[in-house]
């Protein structure tokens, strides 16, 4: 479910000439054809509700309303993406929705909204145990379907009452943890859980924390239902290229939507480049739908930094009998990393009882998923408004799931979604890679055809 949402970027300066300038630049920048379909309005645009009880955006903000909103967007390709909260009033102190449920998503409806984002402030202590947020998310949720219209339901309660145990029979994402912040790793005590067993969320989380506390709950996640980890922040400043990197990686490989928080009109084109690359959407759109999971972490090496960090090994499945590794360094300096065959199938192999098992007797095709980068070049001139330039990019680098679904293009081989092939894994051997500092190497593994494993450019 990508998209991108306005929050993080502009807080409560949002309207409806941003809005709709945004989306018109995810159409001229080739974001809605990689599948950026919702643009979601966050807080802030309320003006209360009418005299029968309906809610009433701001005019000032919104001139021509919200249904008008909707039906531009609509005419642009997009979805339409809405906000509220399970609560007296929004984080902002708008008018929420707590009690007035079935009202509100009927009037969500008749603007042609198609996702909701439902927040957690103000919940007037309905929360403290799994069943009163479950039951207070569930009337939402029953008041959605009763409109007959189908409206993509996204729970935003940080994580609270561990709703990877009961939001999946509701809803279609939630957030497992605080709000997210545009920092690597930097503790802060804001957010003061370092796993996910936590009775106050918080926010100004790091990308690193929240992996932390994803890893221990990544079964949770199934085909439409998704551990959200958040917006993503690449490209509002706070992190470096490397580590921008990583946090879309690693949310793609993870399966959290990729809810694009940067302001789309001033991305610079490194920005674009990195939301831009299908080989890594093709992991987030995989049709198996399987999260990858951390197979082992070990601490860094350091040399004067109390602070070391550490570097890990995450695997996943992948339709088709691919699978994506990921080497992550979050150390502070690069690092030379490997995983056997071995590690890669530890669950396969932890499980035989009969000697080493067929995943790692065979040899595998290795694919660099970010080795077909946009350069900046073409980045620059995309986001000067040369429009043909994306009709002159080659099958690497461009794809159009408007034209066909990532599922398709997967099951059809297209090169865009693949990476660059940059060598092979022999039977029994290591997969090896120099990883610079906060720094990811991701992969896409395919099996050699058969007929051996190739020998002259083994990793």
């Amino acid at each position: 479910m990508p998209g991108q949402d306005n929050w993080n970027a502009f807080a409560c300066d949002v309207t409806e000439e941003l809005l709709l300038g945004t989306a018109q630049k995810i159409v001229d920048y080739g974001l809605r054809d990689l599948g950026y379909y919702y643009v979601v309005l966050d807080d802030c645009w309320s003006a209360g509700r009418t005299e029968n009880g309906s809610l009433l955006a701001n005019s000032t903000k919104f001139p021509n309303g919200m249904k008008h909103v909707g039906d531009q967007l609509h005419d642009m390709g997009l979805s339409f993406g809405m906000y509220s909260s399970a609560g007296l009033h929004t984080c902002a102190h708008y008018t929420a929705s707590l009690g007035r449920e079935k009202q509100d998503a009927a009037t969500f409806a008749s603007w042609g909204v198609d996702y909701l984002k439902y927040d957690n402030c103000f919940n007037a202590g309905q929360a403290g145990t799994q069943l009163l947020s479950y039951n207070r998310y569930n009337a939402m949720s029953q008041a959605l379907k009763e409109t007959g219209r189908p409206i993509l339901y996204s729970l935003c309660n940080w994580g609270e009452d561990y709703p990877w145990n009961w939001a999946s029979t509701i809803a279609n994402s939630w957030r497992m943890s605080g709000d997210i912040y545009d920092s690597f790793d930097r503790p802060d005590a804001r957010c003061p859980c370092t796993s996910y067993d936590c009775g106050l969320p918080g926010f100004h989380c790091s990308v690193m924390n929240i992996l932390n506390k994803d890893a221990a709950i990544v079964s949770k996640a199934q085909p439409g239902g998704w551990n959200d980890l958040d917006n993503l922040e690449v490209g509002n400043g706070g992190m470096t290229d490397s580590e921008y990197v990583l946090h879309m990686s690693m949310w793609a490989i993870l399966k959290s939507p990729l809810i694009m928080g940067t302001s789309i009109p001033d991305m610079s084109p490194q920005t674009l480049s990195i939301y831009s690359n299908p080989a890594v959407i093709a992991i987030s759109q995989d049709p198996l739908g399987v999260s990858a999971h951390r197979v082992w972490q070990h601490p860094a090496p350091t040399v004067d930094s109390d602070d070391q960090g550490s570097y890990s090994l995450w695997v996943g499945d992948l339709a088709g009998g691919d699978y994506v590794v990921a080497l992550l360094n979050a150390g502070n300096d690069p690092l030379t990393m490997n995983a056997s065959l071995t590690d890669i199938f530890f669950d396969a192999s932890s499980t035989s009882a009969g000697g080493p098992v067929p995943e790692i007797t065979r040899g595998w095709d290795v694919y660099d998923l970010w080795a077909n980068r946009m350069d900046n070049a073409t980045a620059s001139s995309i986001l000067g408004g040369n429009a043909t330039v994306m009709d002159r990019m080659n099958a690497t680098m461009r794809y159009n799931s408007t034209r066909m679904s990532y599922a398709d293009g997967l099951a059809r081989n297209e090169s865009a979604l693949l990476g660059s092939r940059v060598g092979a894994i022999a039977p029994m051997g290591t997969l090896n890679a120099t990883v610079e500092r906060h720094g990811i190497a991701l992969y896409r593994l395919r099996p050699v055809p058969s007929g051996g494993a190739r020998k002259r450019d083994e990793l």
